[in-house]
């Protein structure tokens, strides 16, 4: 039996990690239950999504990583996607680092991942180059995660934004509302569909219904961060109707509208 303790730097405000990614890795037992999984969680403040406040939050999470060192978990996952994007094209790295000195200093090294670094690393894991995105944020914001993107070579095609700077709005969005705008975009160039760039978006009942409808991969912040978790943990990334990314050994894409529809998957 294999027991991994998940740690968790999640934004005081935010209601949907602390339920989406326990829900992805209670799956993942089924699959294999002689591997476990118990998530763990320090909270630092943030109310509005406004780019003085992701910086504030940025700047405290090394408490939190230090408060989950204590409990000695084997992994820590910073589960705010547009904070760190919003310090610039590298700022996953950085903070992977910086997170990880503050365990570190408290007495316990582990793995870092964030939830902007686990989608840079899906999107590459699919061979996705070209995608359309959904995300809640003020248009600002969400340019931002385009530029970001940008800098690891995915272009956005389409990014709709909710225009919604109230986290806990957010949390609190529908389903349903992302199936309705995820058949309004145009994927006909796309090699992947992001219907969630977001950790405070509810989205993990929309990802097999909206993938079923486009017919091409769809990843969420929530689901690339839990294929990243288990990808630094050495635990084979397949989480049953989660999506393309979690399905297996994702093979590459191959381009947009070479692949006719979703890419070929293996277990």
């Amino acid at each position: 039996m294999s027991h991994y303790r998940v740690g968790l730097v999640v934004p005081s405000s935010n209601t949907t990690m602390e339920t989406e990614i326990p829900a992805l890795l209670r799956r993942r037992e089924t699959v294999d239950p002689t591997t476990r999984f118990t998530t763990h969680a320090s909270r630092v403040r943030l109310h509005q999504v406004t780019a003085d406040e992701l910086a504030r939050m940025n700047r405290s999470s090394v408490r939190c990583a230090a408060e989950l060192a204590d409990a000695r978990c084997d992994v820590l996952a910073y589960a705010c996607l547009v904070a760190v994007m919003c310090e610039g094209v590298g700022a996953h790295e950085r903070a992977e680092r910086r997170l990880g000195r503050a365990a570190v200093r408290a007495g316990h090294d582990m793995p870092v991942v964030t939830s902007a670094g686990a989608l840079v690393a899906g999107l590459r894991a699919l061979g996705a180059r070209r995608v359309a995105l959904i995300a809640p944020y003020l248009p600002p914001l969400t340019a931002t995660v385009v530029d970001y993107l940008a800098g690891y070579g995915v272009r956005v095609t389409e990014a709709v934004s909710l225009g919604e700077p109230d986290n806990v709005a957010v949390g609190r969005i529908p389903t349903a509302r992302l199936v309705e705008l995820a058949d309004r975009l145009d994927v006909t160039d796309v090699d992947a569909v992001v219907v969630s760039a977001c950790v405070q978006l509810p989205s993990l009942d929309a990802v097999p219904l909206v993938e079923a409808r486009l017919e091409r991969p769809v990843l969420t912040a929530a689901t690339a961060t839990v294929h990243q978790l288990l990808t630094v943990l050495g635990v084979d990334p397949y989480v049953p109707d989660a999506g393309g990314l979690l399905a297996g050994a994702a093979v590459q894409c191959g381009g947009a509208g070479t692949s006719g529809g979703l890419p070929r998957l293996r277990r």
